[in-house]
């Protein structure tokens, strides 16, 4: 069985009321000021229940955009706060990869100036020994020469 759309329900109840007390009104056997009279009356009490109808509708309607407004805000302000703290991790995340990449640097350079400090030394090294080979050698074919 399909739900029954509760608006539907009140919008068919209320017409069948309206539909069924002026049926009776005009098939009751009264003189026509009587029937007026009543008509009247009824018209009055139909026009009373739609206004009140309508009062509760707009204060529910009211009810439901205040919860709706409250509970929108709610959303944004957590949203709102969830989205700072993310923002507030990234730039801890990024500060943090600044530092390393810093550090990374200053290690590199370290690096590079030990390793030419080292090339200089061991240059001074192999130029010191180059030197004294070709000393020797020299030494070497003057006494060959002397010799002859």
């Amino acid at each position: 069985m399909a739900e029954m759309n509760t608006k539907d329900f009140l919008i068919g109840s209320l017409i069948g009321g309206i539909v069924g007390a002026s049926a009776a009104l005009l098939l009751a056997p009264k003189s026509g000021k009587e029937l007026r009279h009543d008509i009247s009356e009824q018209a009055h009490a139909a026009k009373e229940k739609t206004n009140e109808f309508a009062t509760n509708a707009y204060e529910k309607g009211n009810d439901w955009a205040k919860y709706a407004k409250e509970k929108s805000s709610e959303i944004a302000s957590t949203v709102s706060e969830q989205s700072s703290q993310v923002v507030d991790k990234v730039r801890d995340v990024a500060s943090s990869v600044r530092k390393e990449a810093e550090a990374v640097k200053d290690d590199v350079s370290d690096l590079a100036s030990d390793l030419a400090n080292e090339i200089e030394s061991a240059e001074g090294e192999i130029s010191e020994k180059v030197k004294k080979e070709v000393a020797d050698i020299q030494s070497k074919i003057e006494e060959v020469e002397k010799s002859k």
